[in-house]
Formats: C-alpha cells, structure tokens, sequence
C-alpha cells in the first residue's frame, strides 16, 4: 500500500537550518509529482513547494521562496524539503503529500500544485518548531 513517511523535523533556532525527508513505498515514485505542505492548529494546510516528476518544475509558496528548497531523488524514492533561515512563523506540522494525476499534465500541475484535492496520499507529519 501507499505509504508516506516523514522525518527530520525538531526544535531550531530563528535563522537556522533543518533537512526534511519523506520516505515514499508502495507506488512508481517516480511516475507522481509531490508537494509538501504544513499545518498548525485551526488552519488548513499550507502548501509551501511542488516538485514535477523531473525535476524540471518546482514551485514554492511566497512566504518561504529563497528559504527553501525542494529535492527528490527518484532512485531512493525520497523527497526533500531544506529549511533554512527558518523563523518562528515557520513553525508547523510539515506533511508531504502526493498529487492525485499518475501521469500529471505539466501544465494542470502548474496551476493545481496547492490545490488541496489534488492529493489522494498524505504522510503523518514531522513537526518543525522555531524558538529560540
């Protein structure tokens, strides 16, 4: 069965740096565009990057764009997300999510990446805070 699995997140200081991994099984990881989105209690899910199967689109939120930085490696069956120059408002439950579409239309992509019902697998969540 699908199964998404996070990890990675803890306790880091305002202006520091932390690597999020997401553990993929159970599908063509390769075949599925990924996001990843965060969430704090009482609000929907806040998609922060997109990445298309490739790698040659990736996409990010305005409020985290020049801080983050979303990788994959397809051979592993993994998905990244650094965090860097982190601050207390980044603070969340980060998930990674897969985009519904196997094979995904690039375009439909482009435009639907942060589109909550895009998504059929979610992952448990890793959470991140920032204090200091």
């Amino acid at each position: 069965q699908v199964q998404l699995v996070e990890s990675g997140g803890g306790l880091a200081q305002p202006g520091g740096s932390l690597r999020l991994s997401c553990a993929a099984s159970g599908f063509i990881f390769s075949a599925y565009a990924m996001s990843w989105a965060r969430q704090v209690p009482g609000k929907g899910p806040d998609w922060c990057s997109g990445f298309y199967r490739d790698g040659s689109d990736t996409y990010y939120a305005d409020s985290v764009k020049g801080r983050f930085t979303i990788s994959r490696d397809n051979a592993e069956n993994t998905l990244y997300l650094q965090l860097s120059s982190l601050k207390p408002e980044d603070t969340a439950l980060y998930y990674c999510a897969r985009y519904r579409a196997a094979p995904p239309v690039r375009e439909i992509y482009y435009s639907t990446w942060s589109f909550d019902d895009e998504y059929d697998y979610w992952g448990q969540g890793t959470q991140v805070t920032v204090s200091s």
